[in-house]
């Protein structure tokens, strides 16, 4: 999780107005209840009048209801409505503050509710409004008795609500309306349009909100997911063989492709939900709070039921999230073997074999995402059984909250909606979590990536002065051990490789030539002893500068999706078409490339595919002569050229790159007959140098691989065709 929040570090302007709005949303959802209780129980059941306030009301009715007010509440009520007109009506002063207006409806509200108790027909009071109102001015009843007259009637009417209490002054309100010629729909029906209208407005910003959301989480996370492609790649690139097999190619693929969709994937997602659900959540207990049902215990419980659930499928599924990663890992490998070796698995009949191998990874990463699927399935029906019992348990104590008179039906409607809230918020919650576990195994394997540092880096101090770069390379008791191994690959080796001259290596499998021609572009580092370019150790120089110098053509003859054009003028783009030409003309590519149609304008398939292995092997040599390097590494690159190719193409390097150091590494004779050194290595150890004469009278081991290659009379007569 704290590897998925640095990753979003750069986006915390995004993030802060996510929060922003994240907040307006949940503002708008936590106050629709509010605006729905209030539908009902002030829209509906009291048409529309939310206080004890009338817009107009009979003069003889407000004193009336005087008669059960304090002086002080007398002052407040008297303050708010002005003088009787004509017929006898006083209308509410609609510039008071909500404060005065809050506490005209408080000073009202039991008057109303006293006077609609006495004048009913079952009322049990013994007199009527107008006999108290004599008894008043007759003096026979004096004002502090006619109060305590009024807490003894409240104390008959048992402990009401302040909601009720309203409701029962709604029910004044009504007649007295009635009494004056009001209409109560016209009432009604604003209350109605006015709330309604309110609802459809937060409903619409909610939903601007939730949208404006979306499109900030998506780019965000686009983002996130971009920049960790780029950073793992780039580590890539720089990764060398060591690293490369650490990890395996189709682990990396995985990595760059699979992993950083699922933390793209979670960041999404929290930036829409995790963050939501809190706020939610919150809001949500707090609207419930101030509800005051006393129903807040169901919530509670409903809560723990959540938080155990959560707990124990975590606990179960959490060490399956993990192995699923390494299983695709397995499978990518798999799959990518194959396909890679699809024709010696056809050659060999192997097809049943490899079907069962990938069957069989296929099966386990197929169980393992059923059981993390099953576990997790199970959580849905638990969260609906529990949303589910949390609705009868509100209904069902709330009726008799309702019963008793303590609670309003839109006020349990509302406690329904904000509980709810508050459960799939903690749903919400319970989603993230599904998701969480393998992002943040995903996020672990992308961070070992990049936390990996290369073995192979440039010097602190790297030489930038030297220009005028020769090409001379030296080996000075070099000796290296691959890491891990218990014997070196290479033991003391030392010689010069000059310009204009060709230095060739050979021996027997497993020897080290390959290994030996690695060591000069730093594919690896060198264990013991230097490898120097023009009297400059290798490690002291930048690897992009040493590299430029280089003209490496592999063993396995590696083409990139594109053009011939393209790919021989890889090194540079800046290549010109004359350039090219030639090196094509000198790798001996020249005939196949003019009989296809488009030229050096044909396609080139991935890896290669669509040309043979001595074209792939040409075009690989011309693409090195194109940049025109210093030195020009060739390990085993004349393996898949027929012998008269192979000749005519020694002939044109011999002659068009002069002043440039040639390395072979080679297998054949008859490709390094004329080098002007020729080493020979045997289990890693140099055990021969000079010319082709001088090792046949010389060295025992070159004798013998000449001999296993060529004729008696071409021995003698030293030259091969």
């Amino acid at each position: 999780m704290r590897s998925i929040l640095r990753y979003m570090r750069d986006s915390w302007k995004a993030v802060c107005a996510v929060i922003l709005l994240l907040m307006v949303q949940a503002y708008c959802d936590l106050s629709l209840p509010t605006y729905m209780s209030n539908i009902v129980d002030v829209g509906i059941q009291q048409n529309g009048m939310d206080d004890a306030v009338m817009e107009q009301i009979r003069a003889d009715s407000l004193a009336q209801l005087e008669l059960f007010m304090t002086e002080e509440e007398i002052d407040t009520v008297e303050h708010a409505y002005g003088e009787a007109n004509e017929v006898g009506i006083r209308y509410a002063d609609t510039t008071i503050s909500e404060e005065e207006q809050a506490a005209v409806s408080d000073a009202l509200c039991v008057p109303m509710a006293l006077a609609y108790q006495m004048s009913r027909e079952d009322s049990e009071a013994k007199y009527s409004l107008r006999d108290v109102q004599g008894a008043i001015e007759a003096g026979r009843i004096t004002r502090e008795q006619l109060l305590d007259m009024k807490d003894q009637a409240l104390e008959q009417m048992g402990e009401v609500s302040d909601s009720t209490m309203l409701q029962i002054a709604v029910l004044y309100m009504e007649e007295e309306y009635n009494a004056m010629g009001v209409d109560l729909g016209t009432i009604r029906n604003h209350y109605l349009y006015t709330t309604g209208g309110k609802m459809l407005g937060l409903t619409a910003l909610g939903l601007a909100a939730a949208m404006i959301i979306g499109l900030i989480a998506s780019r965000v996370g686009a983002g996130v997911g971009r920049k960790l492609r780029d950073q793992v790649f780039g580590r890539v690139l720089k990764f060398s063989s060591i690293e490369m097999n650490q990890f395996s190619t189709a682990s990396l693929i995985t990595r760059c492709t699979n992993d950083i969709q699922q933390v793209q994937m979670v960041c999404v997602m929290i930036l829409r939900m995790m963050l939501f659900a809190p706020i939610c959540a919150i809001g949500g207990i707090l609207k419930v709070y101030r509800t005051q049902t006393g129903l807040g215990w169901i919530i509670v419980v409903a809560v723990c039921v959540i938080f155990a659930v959560i707990g124990t499928l975590m606990r179960i599924s959490m060490p399956k999230f993990k192995m699923m990663q390494s299983l695709v890992d397995r499978l990518n490998l798999i799959s990518r073997e194959i396909l890679t070796g699809i024709m010696p698995i056809r050659a060999f009949s192997r097809e049943k074999r490899e079907e069962e191998r990938f069957a069989g990874a296929n099966t386990d990463l197929m169980r393992t995402q059923l059981f993390t699927n099953r576990v997790m399935n199970f959580m849905m029906p638990t969260m609906m059984l529990t949303m589910n019992a949390v609705t009868v348990a509100i209904v069902w104590f709330g009726s008799k909250g309702i019963e008793a008179g303590s609670l309003q039906v839109g006020d349990m409607m509302a406690f329904i909606s904000y509980t709810m809230m508050i459960v799939m918020s903690f749903m919400m919650m319970t989603m993230i979590s599904i998701f969480l576990p393998r992002a943040g195994v995903a996020a672990d394997r992308i961070d070992e990536i990049l936390h990996t540092e290369p073995v192979i880096n440039d010097c602190p101090k790297p030489v930038e002065n030297k220009t005028d770069w020769k090409g001379e390379i030296r080996f000075d008791d070099v000796t290296f051990c691959y890491p891990g191994a218990d014997h070196p690959a290479l033991e003391h080796i030392s010689f010069t490789a000059q310009p204009g001259k060709t230095t060739a290596i050979i021996g027997s499998t497993g020897s080290g030539k390959s290994t030996l021609l690695n060591l000069i572009p730093r594919f690896f580092d060198v264990t013991e002893g230097q490898v120097q370019l023009d009297g400059v150790d290798i490690r002291d120089i930048r690897q992009e500068t040493l590299r430029k110098q280089l003209g490496y053509v592999p063993q396995k003859g590696i083409l990139f999706s594109g053009t011939i054009a393209s790919n021989v003028k890889f090194a540079d783009s800046d290549i010109s078409d004359e350039q090219m030409k030639l090196a094509a003309e000198i790798a001996q590519a020249t005939e196949f490339i003019d009989s296809k149609m488009d030229r050096y304008n044909s396609r080139i398939a991935q890896g290669g595919t669509n040309v043979s292995g001595g074209q792939k092997q040409r075009l690989s040599i011309a693409r090195a002569i194109a940049a025109k390097p210093k030195v020009f590494l060739f390990d085993d690159s004349f393996s898949a050229l027929d012998y008269k190719t192979d000749a005519a193409l020694r002939r044109a390097l011999h002659a068009n790159i002069r002043e440039a150091t040639v390395i072979i590494v080679a297998q054949r004779i008859s490709t390094i007959l004329h080098a002007d050194q020729i080493i020979v290595l045997d289990e890693g150890k140099m055990v021969g140098i000079g010319t082709h004469e001088q090792l046949l009278a010389e060295c025992e081991t070159y004798r013998e691989i000449a001999e296993s290659q060529l004729s008696e009379s071409e021995l003698k007569g030293g030259s091969v065709q």
